[in-house]
């Protein structure tokens, strides 16, 4: 069994919430955004490092768990590049699970779903059919229904538009392909941002099924 790494990317500002509290921190139920994912995680004996930014000492003095490897985004270029800031930290042989602090009602038991495809195939990811897909990353499929691809909303012509299979963002991958893929991503896209979903294209290219 390798070694789990999740990373939890909580580096956003979330001006959306209109609130001085960075978005991870905003309280749900009885704990914080980040801390629901953080339990999500624990019961997968995955070490935890989490990618911070905006509020960096809040979201810090806010967890309770001296077992966390922080690591600082000093600027938000998207959400590739806020995973290569951990990976000189990860083993090579290990298996990452990329996650979101702002996705509190993500189950265990997904996740250590999620991560049995990605130890058996090397790459897994967790999509989602809605019924009215905007703002999403759309998942593209070829004639024999195997992933090639992701396209953000704003780079998605018409048709793919409507597509209605769309890309959580939560995905586990090992630390080798990671490492050798997120040097070569490129910022050309709408957002100017290097986006972790550009590694989906190059996992194909490679001969790589995406589970």
């Amino acid at each position: 069994m390798p070694t789990i790494n999740a990373i939890i990317l909580a580096a956003g500002e979330g001006s959306r919430m209109k609130s001085n509290t960075p978005k991870i921190l905003q309280q749900l139920s009885d704990k914080t955004l980040l801390q629901h994912v953080i339990d999500a995680a624990l019961p997968l004996d995955a070490n935890l490092n989490i990618v911070i930014g905006h509020g960096a000492e809040l979201v810090k003095n806010a967890i309770d768990n001296k077992n966390v490897n922080w690591v600082v985004q000093k600027e938000q270029l998207g959400t590739g590049h806020a995973v290569q800031q951990v990976m000189p930290d990860i083993d090579d042989d290990s298996v990452c699970l990329v996650l979101y602090g702002d996705v509190p009602f993500i189950q265990s038991t997904t996740l250590s779903a999620l991560l049995s495809k990605a130890i058996e195939t090397g790459f897994a990811l967790l999509s989602v059919v809605l019924e009215n897909p905007f703002g999403y990353g759309r998942i593209k499929r070829n004639a024999e229904g195997q992933i090639v691809g992701i396209v953000e909303q704003k780079d998605a012509t018409a048709e793919q538009q409507d597509i209605n299979e769309v890309n959580t963002g939560i995905l586990a991958v090992s630390a080798s392909h990671l490492k050798s893929w997120l040097p070569t991503l490129s910022n050309s896209n709408a957002q100017g941002e290097y986006y972790l979903t550009d590694i989906i294209a190059m996992a194909v290219d490679n001969g790589l099924s995406v589970t």
